[in-house]
């Protein structure tokens, strides 16, 4: 396959082939060029195909906090942050996924937007800007929530994009969606028989994939706040697949929401479910900042004077922000190579196939 931004068939055939190799993709939260620049640089490091998605406060920042429209900006952050990838991504040899990140219903308008910049840019290219987009609409009653998903679905499918929905809550809360308050544990688990509903209603609308709630979290919580089942995937794929009669196994396209901070062993056994996908974002922040935070304590005098009090010499080469920004992208690149060697997907891209 081209390297390169896919879309349509070329997703789908993607997630066919993690699913067939028993890997998954990590899925990278970005926020500006830096931290797109280094999710691209990681995966090329590690021969990985691999995910950039941007959530509605990260689309927001990418546009540039002075964008007097907070809508405005989500979009023109989305659609810019988009066209950057298209620009750089066959460069870097790998093959990149563009994913927009939870949106529930009072986001819909921002999805409704990057509808009519997909259509323009599907219009002027031949494929559309995103591969996919979700919707999280799981804190509604599932016949709202796959009604809704069923109306986008078919609007997407006409743009070749795909679409991610999600049964049952991921607990943390991800740019004001969701919740941390973690007290009610019996809705961070998805029943086989909302995933079967859901199926039945979307399937033949075009291509659609499941982030099914296993006591999955968004950000790193103390040891014993939550637990990991991943055999409640199991279940579901189990059910479906007895519904189907087809013999197919894991018919369902899962998605791992909240995989910073879970354990090697859960995350194995998901994919071993039909997981392609895993979201990593709140360990790759730390990663970024921690860079960051490690290069100033090098030489902070540098960061409070222009002139080295002590020696008279400038300080430029050191408080440069190219040399800050930089060691942030270099840990993020670092911390990335542990994902692609959990997931299984290091050396394995589709790129040049």
């Amino acid at each position: 396959m081209k390297p390169g931004v896919v879309t349509g068939a070329e997703y789908t055939e993607l997630v066919a082939a993690c699913k067939e190799g028993k890997y998954a993709m990590p899925a990278v939260n970005i926020s500006g060029t830096n931290t797109i620049n280094a999710v691209m640089e990681a995966a090329a490091q590690a021969k990985s195909d691999v995910i950039i998605q941007l959530s509605n406060g990260g689309a927001g920042f990418y546009a540039g906090k002075g964008i007097p429209s907070a809508h405005d900006g989500m979009v023109m952050g989305a659609v810019s942050a988009a066209q950057h990838v298209h620009y750089l991504a066959e460069h870097y040899g790998i093959c990149v996924v563009l994913h927009t990140d939870h949106a529930n219903r009072k986001l819909l308008p921002w999805i409704d937007s990057l509808i009519e910049q997909n259509a323009k840019f599907h219009a002027a290219n031949g494929k559309s800007l995103f591969s996919s987009h979700m919707l999280d609409l799981s804190e509604e009653l599932p016949e709202a929530n796959v009604a809704t998903c069923k109306e986008y679905l078919q609007k997407l499918d006409k743009l070749n994009i795909s679409l991610e929905i999600e049964l049952g809550v991921t607990g943390g809360e991800e740019d004001g969606v969701g919740s941390d308050d973690l007290s009610d544990s019996s809705k961070l688990y998805t029943t086989p028989e909302d995933v079967w509903y859901a199926y039945q209603e979307l399937q033949g609308l075009g291509h659609f994939s499941v982030a099914a709630a296993f006591g999955n979290v968004h950000g790193v919580y103390k040891p014993g706040n939550v637990t990991l089942q991943p055999k409640i995937l199991k279940a579901c794929q189990d059910h479906v697949e007895a519904q189907l009669g087809d013999g197919v196994s894991n018919p369902c396209d899962f998605v791992f929401h909240g995989g910073s901070g879970s354990d090697e062993a859960d995350i194995k056994e998901a994919i071993g479910y039909g997981v392609f996908k895993m979201n990593i974002d709140t360990d790759t922040q730390f990663a970024f900042s921690n860079g960051v935070h490690t290069n100033m304590q090098k030489n902070p005098t540098a960061y409070e004077n222009q002139i080295d009090p002590e020696t008279g010499k400038p300080n430029k080469s050191t408080y440069d922000p190219r040399k800050v920004l930089r060691a942030g992208e270099e840990t993020m690149v670092s911390r990335l190579q542990e994902a692609f060697e959990v997931l299984g997907s290091k050396g394995n891209s589709i790129a040049g196939a």
